[in-house]
């Protein structure tokens, strides 16, 4: 191991072991995730230095972004806020989850210490016939048993997934012939909602639409606007439209009558009122 790679075990290492306590001991799941993909991504790091490239390259993008966005996707299916329910539907299946916990670490115990490690030959004797076709060999013929064991774990947790985020319905489906069923009955905005906007001038969604009678609409407004408290009022705008009707106005005879359509003050009149002002 070189000076470079030292330094880098000795700065990814503690991060990496800070990564998988937060694994174990996140309360929320999203964080327990970005957890997972910190250590994820700090062994494919590992892994290139190690002039093990393809697994490296492997370990970041198909673990730490596919598998990881799948969990994720997981957790916004079922809910982040859902909580788990402590009413036993098995009886003893709590009893059995210990005695098979503890089993299972014996177990590993049991066999880490059983290990024998063989004189090393280097990264090179190993990659001699490829890094691609040697990981190959050492998955589909000397580790076969426990890819395929890997396997079946990844359906039973995609079917989990699935028992979890499934809801039973209580009530028949809403379909867009019952929605409209039920907008006819209520009577209430059958042509649709007025769209926001004074005059047809401010289309903004903050402003809100006037009625025939000339009263706003708050339905108009979008209703995290409201919540904010963020609804311009439509009399902000009532000057700059008493200054177009004054215009026209100025521009009329003196004795009171409107300008007829042949004289040259009629021709400026449409531009300064405004296509929402003509309406």
């Amino acid at each position: 191991m070189t000076g470079a790679e030292t330094v880098l075990f000795w700065v990814l290492a503690p991060v990496t072991v800070l990564g998988a306590l937060g694994l174990l001991f996140a309360s929320k799941a999203v964080h327990a995730a970005m957890a997972t993909a910190l250590v994820m991504i700090t062994l494919g790091v590992f892994y290139i230095a190690q002039q093990a490239e393809f697994v490296g390259v492997i370990q970041i993008f198909v673990y730490s972004g596919a598998v990881m966005m799948l969990f994720l996707f997981v957790v916004m299916l079922v809910g982040v806020d859902a909580s788990d329910s402590h009413v036993e539907t098995l009886p003893g299946q709590r009893l059995f989850a210990y005695l098979f916990g503890l089993v299972f670490a014996a177990v590993i115990v049991v066999s880490l210490v059983g290990v024998d490690y063989p004189e090393t030959i280097g990264l090179a004797a190993i990659q001699e016939e490829g890094s691609v076709t040697a990981l190959a060999r050492e998955i589909f013929e000397r580790q076969v048993f426990g890819f395929e064991v890997l396997g079946i774990l990844l359906v039973i947790a995609v079917m989990g997934a699935m028992v979890l985020a499934h809801h039973e319905r209580l009530t028949p489906p809403v379909t867009q012939r019952s929605r409209s069923a039920a907008k006819i009955r209520s009577g209430q905005w059958l042509a649709g909602k007025p769209n926001p906007g004074v005059y047809a001038r401010h289309n903004a969604a903050d402003t809100p639409a006037l009625l025939p009678d000339g009263t706003p609409t708050q339905e108009s407004v979008p209703r995290v606007l409201i919540a904010r408290d963020q609804v311009a009022s439509y009399q902000d705008y009532a000057a700059t439209t008493d200054a177009a009707f004054g215009a026209v106005e100025a521009e009329s005879d003196p004795h009171g009558e409107p300008v007829s359509e042949t004289s040259p003050g009629a021709q400026h009149a449409p531009d300064q009122l405004g296509e929402g002002d003509r309406r």
